[in-house]
């Protein structure tokens, strides 16, 4: 079903519902004989906002009567003016919480299991029964195991501005001495790796120029980008996008690289190069060599790369061994020891001195690999060398790949190989920078652990948590930060993790990786001994809890959001109110865990003798002062009637202009102060990390062959043919949204295949197949379309693991999941650098069913 039919239909059974209602609820009152019976009320309106990980928090109105909501309307109330006022109009995700508010599946009661974990079999208990018995367990484990052995996952299901997941747990668990934290994320982990090898701060990942400069760009080249389906907010990157397109008049040429032709095409591209997945670096690497080769670089950029970055030649990294060497900062000059100038990306690329016998990367070399043809790599390098203002951005998908975080290092690379970053129109490679309204949250106190481990790694972290290392694991010194400046490498985790607090999140199982492996490990309760989740719905994740706790949703509670992280050049908040009644015993997150401190006899510590919506009001009058230039109500309760303040970013960002304009005064954190082509904190990891088998660091950004990647001949042999890739689907964030009928009716869950592969297996439009790895098998509809590269089969992530109740079981010899969740075929194997998130690379069979 097209989305514009869904609204339709959408807006069309909304009413139906509300008409219908307002008319039996007449009836029944002219029938009775009481005149006292009080008349109908009215129908009421407060706004809230979806709250889900897309990156907009968008602005809602519920209307409801008598605690119960009636319908959903979306931001629509100013003159929609771009780039004044415009609508931050929510998506159908958005536009459909009504029914995922009142899902079938929504908790309504605290509940404690009674069966194997897993099996989803609890018994309901009361409020005062979690709080003590949860207090008197985080109080006992703490106490036994330590801190560190208390762990606190990721979870992006509810993005509030005060009752969030971290503040209202993270401030529960230093009272209790403290946690385990982790760094990076599921969707950005290479990507932050990424950035800090080659420009030195993490969140410049996400700091690359606005998306307005477009409209100073003759060429625009994105890797995986796709705004308009994971950002489709009325406030979001995919609008600003399609709008610097429209504003061009530079006559700007759209080349865009993904397996999938995505909705970010649809006639705003004007070349697809539909490459095989994982292989971006030899892509890029093929175009830097027709640029080298050309003699274009030494026209056009040797002098820049010269004066700005480190790595392009021997003669360069000949003077940063020598300056790095001379640092009064023992750690920053010990990475001297580790540069070879012989190591160089010119002689790399061109296949001489210490790479001569791995030979050039050409595009006929690149070609056989990516499955661009040579003559459009060459044509794609030659566009780049012809712009004058080239915006090259990398997106996310990039990284979450076996080798990820090269492959994004190669990007950037690209975009610095241009020698015209700085200037008007072009861009770093990274993601572009999106303004943000700033709001303030409640203290979180003193955590006492001092490291944190890649998030990715919790699961191995429950088994053998005590051999982490910042060798070997990645675990991180809190000190260190955004930044590679500080010695990770002594860094050591002391303990198995014991308990796991998994708030807003579905992470414990359908979005890790490995699902089946990963259920085994949380099903054994003599590892991890207490499992507390906190959510609104029957998730997944949820039926692996010791303790399940409801929360209230988003438009049942009095809170505020800002727009979240990648919401576009438009900066709002939300001041959330509600006149709902909470379904069940549900409370939100600041209550919950203010009754299990009270448990633990840190109460008063905890609220400060404050109500939620006291500490609204602090945190507004807070958030208020933030913004001078702006004209806010004098209170939390005037500013919730009023809902929505919103500004637009005040100038356009060129990403590193002042580096560029004054690198003296303005160098790089790096660890030389400039773009580092050649990574000085990669090649120290190179020479002292312990990796496992098969995984590389280079400092250079080179393609690698990796595990089930294109040239894994070993899982071809193994009879896996086909690489597997996931995308965003329109139908989710992530796996929220998943339990509502609407969705996955407008947005099928369904496996995209290539005609070409469909016809091999005798596999037609709509068959039911099953996809199976070495891991598990999923079963689900096929869709052929021509719109994915042949020998790639894609899927939108997110589905819910569900495995099928009678045991049927599959190809791969386990359980079938009848959900089609896509982690039930992925491999858990941390990326080599971040140790992140890998889970685009899988090689699977395709069967039908």
């Amino acid at each position: 079903m097209e989305r514009r039919n869904f609204l339709k239909i959408s807006a069309a059974a909304g009413a139906a519902a509300t008409i219908t209602g307002c008319q039996s609820s007449a009836d029944d009152i002219e029938s009775r004989p009481d005149d006292n019976t009080p008349a109908p009320s009215a129908e009421q309106v407060n706004w809230s906002a979806c709250l889900v990980n897309c990156g907009s928090n968008c602005p809602i109105q519920v209307f409801s009567k008598d605690g119960v909501i009636t319908r959903i309307e979306t931001d629509n109330k100013t003159t929609d003016q771009y780039g004044v006022n415009h609508h931050a109009r929510a998506c159908p995700r958005g536009r459909a919480l009504r029914q995922r508010t009142y899902a079938t599946d929504r908790l309504r009661s605290p509940m404690k299991r009674v069966g194997k974990r897993g099996e989803g079999k609890f018994v309901r208990i009361s409020w005062e029964q979690a709080y003590s018995e949860i207090a008197a367990k985080l109080q006992d484990i703490q106490q036994t195991h330590g801190a560190e052995s208390i762990y606190m996952h990721y979870g992006t299901g509810a993005y509030y501005g005060f009752s969030s997941n971290v503040a209202t747990w993270g401030r529960l668990l230093n009272l209790n001495g403290g946690f385990l934290d982790h760094h990076w994320d599921y969707s950005w982990a290479g990507v932050y790796a990424a950035c800090m090898a080659t420009y030195g701060y993490q969140w410049d990942s996400i700091g690359g120029s606005s998306l307005s400069e477009i409209e100073n760009s003759d060429l625009f080249v994105g890797f995986g980008f796709n705004p308009n389906e994971i950002r489709m907010s009325g406030s979001g990157e995919g609008y600003d996008f399609v709008k610097a397109l429209e504003a061009n008049k530079k006559d700007i040429k759209v080349w865009m690289v993904e397996p999938r032709y995505t909705d970010s095409m649809r006639g705003n591209e004007d070349h697809w190069l539909p490459i095989r997945p994982g292989t971006d670096a030899a892509l890029v690497e093929a175009v830097i060599h027709q640029m080298i080769s050309s003699g274009w670089v030494d026209a056009n950029a040797k002098a820049f790369l010269d004066k700005y970055a480190v790595g392009y030649d021997r003669a360069s990294l000949e003077a940063t061994k020598t300056q790095v060497a001379a640092d009064s900062d023992p750690y920053i000059a010990s990475h001297a020891q580790h540069v070879d100038p012989d190591q160089n990306y010119h002689d790399y690329i061109m296949g001489v001195g210490a790479y001569a016998s791995q030979g050039a990367r050409t595009p006929a070399w690149a070609a056989a690999i990516c499955g661009i043809p040579e003559a459009r790599i060459v044509a794609l390098a030659n566009a780049i060398m012809s712009a004058k203002a080239p915006y090259i951005s990398a997106g996310a998908g990039v990284n979450r790949h076996a080798n990820g975080d090269q492959a994004t290092r190669a990007i950037y690379t690209l975009a610095i190989m241009t020698g015209k970053i700085g200037q008007p129109g072009v861009n770093s490679g990274a993601m572009p920078t999106s303004f943000s309204f700033a709001i303030s949250g409640m203290p979180t106190g003193t955590n006492p652990v001092d490291i944190t481990i890649p998030v990715y790694t919790w699961s191995d972290a429950v088994v053998r948590g005590e051999e982490f290392t910042g060798t070997s694991d990645g675990v991180r010194f809190k000190a260190s930060g955004a930044y590679e400046r500080v010695d990770n490498n002594p860094a050591k985790l002391s303990t198995n993790l014991k308990a796991i607090i998994n708030c807003a999140g579905n992470a414990l199982v359908n979005q890790h990786s490995d699902s089946n492996g990963t259920a085994e490990i949380l099903a054994d309760d003599t590892q991890c001994e207490l499992i507390v989740v906190s959510d609104c719905w029957m998730t997944p994740s949820a039926k692996f809890a010791d303790y399940l706790l409801p929360d209230s949703t988003w438009l049942e509670s009095d809170d505020y959001a800002n727009d979240s992280y990648a919401s576009g050049q438009m900066a709002y908040a939300t001041f959330m109110s509600s006149a709902l009644t909470p379904l069940g015993e549900s409370q939100s997150m600041y209550d919950i865990c203010a009754g299990i401190a009270k448990a633990m006899g840190k109460g008063d510590l905890y609220t400060e003798g404050r109500t939620g919506k006291e500490w609204c009001e602090k945190l507004y009058q807070e958030t208020k002062a933030m913004h001078p230039d702006l004209t806010m109500p004098d209170s939390y309760e005037e500013a919730q009637k009023e809902g929505v303040f919103r500004k637009y970013m005040p100038s356009s960002v060129i990403a590193y202009q002042s580096f560029i304009n004054d690198p003296v005064s303005n160098p790089m954190p790096t660890i030389s102060g400039k773009f580092e082509i050649f990574s000085l904190s990669l090649a120290r990891k190179a020479a002292t990390w312990t990796l496992r088998p098969g995984d590389r660091i280079t400092p250079l950004p080179q393609y690698v062959i990796t595990w089930e990647g294109y040239e894994d001949q070993a899982a071809i042999d193994a009879g896996y043919p086909l690489q597997l890739c996931g995308y965003h689907t329109k139908g989710r964030t992530h796996s929220s949204y998943h339990n509502v009928p609407w969705l996955r009716e407008a947005v099928e869950d369904a496996v995209w295949v290539n005609p070409i592969d469909a016809t091999a297996r005798n596999i037609n439009d709509g068959d039911l197949v099953q996809i199976y790895s070495e891991r598990g098998t999923i079963e689900l509809p096929a869709k052929i379309t021509p719109r994915v590269t042949p020998g790639v089969i894609s899927l939108g992530q997110g589905a819910w693991y569900a495995p099928h109740k009678d045991g049927q079981v599959g190809p791969s010899g386990h359980v079938i999941d009848a959900g089609g969740c896509i982690n039930t075929l992925t491999k858990y194997h941390p990326s080599p650098i971040s140790k992140g998130n890998p889970q685009h690379t899988n090689r699977v069979q395709l069967v039908k069913a």
